[in-house]
This record gives structure tokens, C-alpha cells and sequence, in this order.
């Protein structure tokens, strides 16, 4: 039995909408990695230590991503890594990853997005269909049952949590003594919710820690898992927000809510919440995943655990929207007051106090982050690295427009892998004369062997890749020779009888109307309002695909 001491590596998917083309791709060159080293580990010429991932956290797009990853380790999976140009469009239905995230149910998407079918009469659910998540949520839980496969680098009893954003909230009591009768009170709710799940666990398994049994294999609680991948992506308004039925002791005995339910428990044996995207409130549980390491590990400490030399696990985001700093537009005009204070309420919610200090410190070996970049080149020459939202062409119209044409989506996956590679390679490292246990896995290679794995700088990957760099191009080209999907006008301005439609029957269904009046506003929508609201809705979308350079 291979007695090497095992680093932990906790896995944070940030949320993403249709971007998570850019998360699979990642996680389809990670996982390819992985299972390379894992079939030569401690062989000549290959590193011995061992790595292992115990949790993936995620959130929205993420959250579904890790739940994806949980249905699909089990299976045979086989890696993206080209696509022939003649069948860039062809579905690829025996990789998980790409399947889910870049095939989806369409080329485009938008004509489904669109459709007026789940309308009906006074009841309005979402601006855009959202029907097609439902579809998307079976290839989400779908588990091969005919197939085992073992990954020792994946924990037995791997834990996987999908952050909520829980609109009841959970109602608490702040007691205060007071001189007006009745007044003691003060309930305050917190809407921060949480589904976690334990990989391999049968109901009669359940240690009454909050941690939901999942078994793909055994069907073991997996509509609650497919509910809450559905639940933790339904964007604001923008997308159906969705119901959440859990045992409600599933949610009493979970370690993060339990501060509040320990006081206020759930009563009756079931809860049903309903739940918005997860990533409104805590768009990165990163500080959740550590929680996890750090019970495992026993490093609860940040002077252990970002630390080179003792740490034993460390957090690995993803994330294709890390922030950036923005400008701010000081005008007191009411539409940017409407915007700034959105935005200032949803990144106040996502502030974690307590990791504050820690989150600003960039030399901690704790916290590792894969977030998109490329290059690209200039008409007078030379490259400009992009970065961010600008890197990805799922970025435009605030995440939504990977899901214009299916090239946006096949180039976020390949730009994933690509930036994995080059991650795992010359980031995810640690210093060769640390006395930590992974430079010990290293330790019986010849120098000559060293060095085929250390970076630049002369540090050792925590995960090492055992296949020579991509050389050449790496990501796939599109009609006109380029490696950067573009689309023209005609493309955008085939939907404006399908947004004029939506937004009619959303007119006339958003309330109870009189004959006459539901009158007047049917011959207002189809003579001003709904050409309005559709040159406006082609315009926002133009606009956003040009600041990407995504529109000729």
C-alpha cells in the first residue's frame, strides 16, 4: 500500500452562466492530467507524491459544474483536446464536460431562450425561457451504471456543495431588552443557503452532519442534486428562480447553517425553499472549500496552511469572472443610482470578513486561481494580453453570450484546457528547496529529470504533466481563419421578431387587465413599445458583442 503522505487540493467553481464552457474545459484538461499521472505515478522518471481533491464548492454555473464532476468520475472520460475544422459543430456526446456546457440542447440558443411557450396567462416566471436548464440538469446527473472506474485521486467519499441564494431566508431573533411591550423582537433572515452533498453514501449512511448521501450509481438522492444544480443557476430575474425540497434535517445539522438552526430548526420533516442563483450572495465559496481542508487536514491555521513548507491542501478556483477594478460613474442620474446600488448590494453580500486580511495577501500558498487569458494579436504587431470577461467570448452581454452561437462556447472550452495546461505547469507550483512532502515526490528523479518538470523559475508542479507542451496553435479556427469566433449584424438582427413576440406576451400577461385597457396596451405594444424595446434589446446586445470584439 503506497504510504506517501497525500496533498489535498479543494476545488472552488465560480459561477459563470454560459462561461462554464470555459470551467468544463478546465476541468476536462485537469481531470486528463490527473488520470496521466496517475497510470505512471512513481515510476522511473515520474514524481511519486500524491494528490487528492476531497471537495468541490461552487456557484451557479460552478455549483452545477461540480455536481457534473461528481456524476461523471465514476465514467470513462474521454478528453476534448481538437476538434477537426470540417466538424467543429459536431456534438460530442462521450465527453460529459463538453456535451453539457458547449453542445447544450442548440447552436444557438437564443431561439429557446425566447420562446413564449412557458408564458401563460397571468403568470410570468422569467424574462427569458428557461425551460431548456431542465433538459440541460439530466446530462448534469446522468451516471453510467455499466461502468466503474476507480480514480485514486478522487477522495472515496468526495463532498461536492453548490452555494444558494435562498429568498425566505432563514428567520432569526437579535433579542433586545426594551421598554415597549412586545418590542424585545427583532428578526432579521439570512439568505445565504447552502446544498451539500457526500459522494458514495447511502441513505442509511447519514452521520447527521448535514451532508446529503449522493450515489449516481444507486440513484441515491440524485432529483435533489439535479434540483439544486437547477436552483443554484437560475439568474435573477433573467431565469426561472427554483424550488429546493430537502429533509429537513439535512438542513438543522449542516455545519454552516447550523449557527442559526441550532436556535430556529426547520419544522416538519421536509423544507422547500425557493432559491435563486447562488452566486448573488457568495459568487466564491472559496472560504467554504478551506473549512473543509482544514477539518481534514487539521491545519486550521493560515500561518500553516499558506505557508510552502507545511501546507498540506490548498484552494483551486476557477473562475472566469474574477473582478477587476472599475471605473465609477459618480452621477446622481436615477438609472446609473439603480445600477450602482445593485452592484454595491450584491458585492457587499459577497464580502467574507473573515478572510478579508487573508484574501488580499498574494504570497499565501493557500488560495490558487485559473482565471482566463490570452493573447492577441495586433494589426502593427504584437500581441495584447487579455484578460477576464475580454478573454472569453462567453464574457459579453454579462455571461449570457456564450449562448448566441455554439463557436463562443467551443472556444471558452479550449481556451479552459489551454490555460489549465499552462497553469498546472508553471503556476500551481512550489518552491524546489521547500521541505514540503511534494518536493519529496520528486526526490528520486535525476536532475536531468527535474528539470523537465520544473517552471522557469525553477519551482516543482504540484500536479505534474507528463505530455510535452502544445506547441503551435492550440485553439480551434472558425470561417475566416480566425481563432476568435466572430458574428455580424444579421446574425443579431434575426431575433427581432422573436424578442418582439416575448416581450408582447410578457406585456400582456404581467397583470389582470380590463378589455379596454388590455386593449389600448396591445395596440401601444404593437405600434411603439414593443419596436422600442426591441431595438433596444438588438442594440445592448450589438454593443456588448463590439466591446468584445465579437461583432464585424
Amino acid at each position: 500500500m503506497d504510504k506517501s503522505p497525500v496533498f489535498y487540493v479543494g476545488l472552488c467553481l465560480a459561477g459563470a452562466v454560459s462561461a462554464g464552457a470555459y470551467t468544463a474545459g478546465v476541468i476536462d484538461y485537469l481531470l486528463e492530467a490527473l488520470d496521466n499521472w496517475e497510470s505512471k505515478r512513481g515510476q522511473e522518471g515520474v514524481p511519486a507524491h500524491r494528490v487528492r481533491i476531497p471537495v468541490i464548492g461552487g456557484a451557479s454555473a460552478g455549483g452545477m459544474t461540480g455536481i457534473l464532476m461528481a456524476s461523471a468520475i465514476h465514467n470513462q472520460i474521454s478528453p476534448v483536446s481538437s476538434t477537426s475544422p470540417g466538424k467543429l459543430l459536431d456534438q460530442i456526446p462521450n465527453n460529459k464536460f463538453y456535451h453539457t456546457w458547449v453542445d447544450l440542447l442548440a447552436e444557438d440558443m437564443f431561439p429557446l431562450l425566447l420562446d413564449t411557450a412557458d408564458i401563460k396567462t397571468k403568470q410570468i416566471y422569467s424574462l427569458l425561457n428557461s425551460t431548456f436548464i431542465d433538459d440541460v440538469a439530466q446530462r448534469v446527473i446522468w451516471s453510467d451504471t455499466n461502468t466503474t472506474i476507480y480514480r485514486p485521486y478522487i477522495e472515496d467519499h468526495l463532498k461536492i456543495f453548490t452555494t444558494l441564494t435562498n429568498l425566505q431566508g432563514f428567520p432569526f431573533d437579535i433579542a433586545f431588552t426594551s421598554n415597549a411591550p412586545g418590542a424585545s423582537q427583532y428578526i432579521v433572515h439570512n439568505h445565504n443557503d447552502y446544498a451539500c452533498f457526500i459522494l458514495n453514501k447511502d441513505l442509511s449512511d447519514y452521520a447527521h452532519d448535514g451532508w446529503i448521501p449522493l450515489d449516481f450509481k444507486r440513484q441515491v438522492n440524485v432529483n435533489i442534486a439535479a434540483q439544486a444544480a437547477i436552483a443554484t443557476g437560475a439568474f435573477p430575474l433573467g431565469l426561472r428562480a427554483r424550488q429546493l425540497e430537502r429533509r429537513s434535517d439535512y438542513v438543522n445539522e449542516n455545519m454552516w447553517l447550523r449557527p442559526i438552526t441550532k436556535n430556529n430548526p426547520i419544522k416538519g420533516p421536509v423544507y422547500e425553499t425557493l432559491n435563486v442563483d447562488g452566486g448573488l450572495i457568495n459568487n466564491e465559496p472559496f472560504e467554504k472549500v478551506r473549512d473543509v481542508l482544514a477539518d481534514l487536514t487539521k491545519q486550521k491555521s493560515p500561518e500553516e496552511y499558506n505557508d510552502f513548507n507545511q501546507f498540506t491542501s490548498t484552494v483551486l478556483m476557477v473562475d472566469p469572472f474574477p473582478s477587476a477594478a472599475e471605473t465609477f460613474d459618480p452621477s446622481d442620474r436615477l438609472s446609473n443610482v439603480i445600477g450602482n446600488t445593485l452592484a454595491a448590494m450584491i458585492s457587499q453580500c459577497r464580502i467574507k470578513p473573515s478572510t478579508l486580511e487573508q484574501a488580499m495577501n498574494t504570497s499565501m500558498a493557500g488560495q490558487f486561481l485559473i482565471a482566463p487569458v490570452r493573447s492577441v494579436p495586433q494589426k502593427e504587431g504584437g500581441t495584447k494580453r487579455e484578460q477576464g470577461s475580454k478573454a472569453i467570448a462567453c464574457g459579453s452581454l454579462s455571461g449570457f453570450g456564450g449562448f448566441l452561437h455554439k463557436e463562443f462556447r467551443i472556444h471558452d472550452f479550449f481556451l479552459g484546457r489551454a490555460n489549465c495546461e499552462k497553469f498546472l505547469r508553471d503556476h500551481f507550483t512550489v518552491p524546489s528547496n521547500s521541505t514540503n512532502s511534494i518536493v519529496d515526490g520528486y526526490a528520486h528523479l535525476s536532475q536531468a529529470e527535474r528539470n523537465k518538470f520544473q517552471s522557469q523559475e525553477g519551482r516543482l508542479p504540484i500536479i505534474p504533466v507528463l505530455t510535452p507542451r502544445t506547441v503551435g496553435k492550440y485553439m480551434p479556427t472558425y470561417p475566416g481563419v480566425n481563432d476568435w469566433p466572430i458574428r455580424v449584424n444579421k446574425d443579431i438582427d434575426q431575433f427581432s421578431g422573436a424578442i418582439q413576440k416575448r416581450a408582447q406576451t410578457i406585456l400582456m400577461n404581467i397583470a389582470a387587465y380590463g378589455s379596454i385597457t388590455k386593449l389600448l396596451l396591445w395596440i401601444g405594444a404593437k405600434v411603439v413599445l414593443n419596436r422600442k424595446l426591441t431595438e433596444a434589446c438588438l442594440n445592448t446586445i450589438k454593443r456588448s458583442l463590439r466591446e468584445h470584439q465579437l461583432l464585424h
